[in-house]
């Protein structure tokens, strides 16, 4: 498979951290990455150096003559006054061609935005996202490079986002804390740690057990050499006389062990139950409505919320899923209705934004005027400890929060949730740049949490694994209970939408079916259908013949463009072949079926 990029030798620093260490990637015409990592490690930065925003400290990044690159940013600024079909055009490859405004309206109506008319800046961050998504996706390119795609999108869309993806033509490396959705995608990990760049072939799932593999035998190899260290620590206590050549050596190689580094240990969030007493009364909901907007978001709702509840909000972006969330926090009035919260409630609200702070406010600040201290079954923390639980040394705590990263903002966010004890916790898409490392720690927390925790959450694996009953936003503005994981249910409503599907296509009273017409070739189809293997062997072998030369002709600029041209016009034509070969292939199947029947 031709490389289509190649960064060698890169190293970043962000002040005095540094992200990345002599990293060096090659980025297949074919590859599908996804990129993990903890927050903070530089997973944004590195595909920023790849696309071009940034340069590296240090090393190269070449990009194969004619490569045409999109990028997704993770929190897209729009501050000039546009529509959404005018930013989606401004902001799509330039080297792409000119998309029209039918190809615009077309791909943000499949991504959930309907609305041509306002202006950008207005639009939620969840619809800036989206708009975003469109301009990346508006034309193939050769490497398309993806900040948190499924952030702020609605399960229906990350299906179809998935199915995009999954058949795109081009190379795609992506971050994003969403397992399933790397599980299905990609086809190569890449881990980025302490600076490091570890490279993985297959899915996430199968990048699980490599990795564990790989810490089993560092471990052990750092066993080993303990052992041995021990042994020459003794000798030398001993009073090692370097008289002979042969001591001076064993010295030598005794300082040169001590100097090796052993794994570095990663570091890992560190959550304890910080709940309040909880009494019998939790929330009661007796009849609740609400309308936004003149319409109805929410109709006679009723349900009580028991101590040890684990309940998810799920349904399409705007239903009123965030509203829902609010009103159970005393934030909102129900237009309807009443929501009593007991005696001994104490909220913890994880939202979707980062509270606003000032650009001087530093983090230990920022936790101490929410509590200097919480009660933990390890004890009593401070607010500095908590910090140190989060991930936040001593030594970062008296950084400004303005100048941390999307994922470690959500990470400090969580703290200060947490530190003012709640009992009943509401999780507006806490999954929301977390890394998957921080997730799976979150989720063991919730699992021992000591109260009730309602979630509103598009990702499929942190529902299932959280989630045991469902209230889904269906048609009439009311919630649907369904107790069952987030993928039966998602299961379910694929399975009655193509029931439905069937039922409006197949006529009330359908007319006697007549005999089928009988199947067969044209004799150009039958002509082209003993020749299309010999064509699409012939292309194949001309692609490879393409790639040879390629090779030999590295360093010619303009050789090289004009075998690109070529590579692309071979392409178009065996992908058309091969559809072709799908088609006669199956119509040759029919008809030998129809002989036989």
């Amino acid at each position: 498979m031709a490389v289509i990029l190649s960064a060698e030798h890169m190293q970043k620093r962000y002040t005095l951290k540094r992200l990345l260490d002599d990293v060096t990637l090659y980025i297949g015409e074919r590859d599908r990455i996804g990129v993990v990592g903890v927050n903070g490690t530089g997973k944004s930065t590195l595909l920023k150096l790849l696309c071009g925003q940034e340069e590296p400290d240090a090393g190269t990044v070449m990009r194969r003559s004619g490569l045409r690159v999109s990028y997704l940013p993770q929190m897209p600024v729009y501050d000039a006054p546009r529509t959404s079909v005018e930013q989606v055009l401004f902001d799509a490859p330039m080297d792409v061609g000119a998309p029209d405004a039918y190809e615009a309206k077309a791909l943000l109506t499949q991504l959930g935005i309907t609305d041509f008319t306002s202006d950008v800046r207005a639009f939620s961050g969840g619809q800036k996202k989206r708009v975003a998504l469109a301009a990346a996706l508006i034309r193939p390119v050769g490497l398309l490079l993806l900040d948190e795609p499924t952030n702020h999108i609605d399960a229906q869309t990350i299906a179809w986002l998935e199915n995009r993806l999954a058949g795109y033509r081009g190379a795609l490396m992506m971050v994003t804390h969403d397992r399933y959705f790397l599980d299905r995608v990609c086809t190569r990990i890449a881990e980025l740690d302490h600076g490091t760049l570890y490279m993985h072939d297959g899915n996430y799932s199968l990048y699980l057990e490599e990795k564990a593999a790989r810490l089993d035998m560092e471990n052990a190899a750092a066993r080993k050499r303990s052992a041995v260290l021990r042994r020459e620590l003794e000798w030398m206590r001993r009073g090692a006389q370097a008289r002979s050549t042969k001591q001076k050596a064993r010295i030598q190689r005794f300082e040169e062990m001590r100097a090796v580094k052993g794994p570095q240990q990663e570091a890992r969030l560190s959550l304890s139950s910080t709940g309040s007493r909880l009494g019998r009364r939790i929330v009661e909901c007796e009849g609740v409505g609400k309308a936004m907007g003149g319409r109805t978001l929410l109709s006679d709702f009723t349900y009580t919320i028991l101590r040890d509840e684990r309940m998810a909000i799920v349904g399409p972006n705007g239903c009123g899923k965030t509203t829902l969330l609010r009103m159970l926090a005393g934030e909102l009035p129900p237009d309807a209705g009443t929501i009593t919260l007991g005696d001994t409630v104490k909220v913890g609200f994880f939202r979707q934004e980062f509270p606003a702070v000032g650009e001087d406010v530093r983090l230990i600040d920022f936790m101490r005027d929410i509590a200097e201290y919480v009660q933990t079954p390890d004890g009593r923390l401070s607010a500095s400890q908590m910090l140190e639980r989060f991930l936040f040394p001593p030594d970062v705590q008296r950084t400004p929060v303005c100048r941390l990263s999307g994922g470690e903002k959500r990470r400090l966010h969580l703290a200060s949730v947490l530190m003012g004890a709640p009992n009943v916790l509401l999780l507006d898409e806490p999954t929301n740049d977390l890394d998957i490392a921080t997730l799976e720690i979150f989720e063991e927390y919730l699992a021992s949490f000591q109260g009730a925790v309602v979630a509103v959450s598009h990702d499929r694996s942190f529902l299932d694994r959280v989630a045991g009953r469902l209230f889904a936003f269906e048609e009439g503005a009311q919630l649907v209970q369904y107790v069952c994981s987030f993928s039966d249910y998602l299961d379910m409503r694929a399975a009655r939408q193509e029931e439905a599907t069937a039922a409006a296509e197949k006529p009330e009273n359908a007319p006697r079916r007549e005999k089928p017409r009988e199947l067969r070739m044209s004799f150009k189809e039958q002509r082209e259908y003993e020749t299309i293997d010999a064509r699409i062997e012939a292309l194949g072998k001309r692609l490879e013949e393409i790639d040879a030369q390629t090779q030999a002709n590295a360093s010619d600029f303009v050789k090289l463009t004009a075998l690109s041209a070529q590579r692309e016009q071979a392409e178009r034509e065996l992908a058309e072949a091969e559809e072709r070969w799908l088609y006669l292939s199956d119509l040759a199947e029919r008809i030998e079926a129809q002989k036989k029947g």
